[in-house]
C-alpha cells in the first residue's frame, strides 16, 4: 500500500493550496484519513482528520481556514487550505488507517510528505 502526495508549494500569505493525497495497493478498507505537518524544530501535529462517514476535525488554529475531504471511490483525502499564514509552513504528511487484502488488521500509512511554503 502506498500513499501519494501532492499539492505543495510556495504560496503568499492569504493565499490558498489544494493538497492530495491518493492511496493504492490492495485496499480492502480505509478508515479514517487525515492530515499532519512537521514545521522545523517543531513535532508533528494534526492538522485535520475526516472519517469514513464524512465526519470532520480540525487543528483549532485551522479552524474556518482548512476543509478536508475525501473521495472514497478514489481512496483520496483532500485538504484545501485557505487564507493561509506564515504560521502555516511545513511540511505536510498524509495519513491513512488501511486494512489489506491480506490481514484482519488496520494499520497507519504515511505520504512521503509534501511541502508548504507561506511568505509573508
Amino acid at each position: 500500500v502506498q500513499l501519494q502526495a501532492c499539492g505543495g508549494g510556495l504560496v503568499q500569505a492569504g493565499g490558498s493550496l489544494r493538497l492530495s493525497c491518493a492511496a493504492s495497493g490492495p485496499i480492502f478498507s480505509i478508515n479514517d484519513m487525515g492530515w499532519y505537518r512537521q514545521a522545523p524544530g517543531k513535532q508533528r501535529e494534526v492538522v485535520a482528520i475526516v472519517t469514513i462517514g464524512g465526519s470532520a476535525d480540525y487543528l483549532d488554529s485551522v479552524k474556518g481556514r482548512f476543509i478536508i475531504s475525501r473521495d472514497n471511490a478514489k481512496n483520496t483525502v483532500y485538504l484545501q487550505m485557505n487564507n493561509l499564514k506564515t504560521e502555516d509552513t511545513a511540511v505536510y504528511y498524509c495519513n491513512a488507517a488501511i486494512r489489506r487484502w491480506d490481514t484482519r488488521f488496520t494499520n497507519d500509512y504515511w505520504g512521503q510528505g509534501t511541502q508548504v511554503t507561506v511568505s509573508s
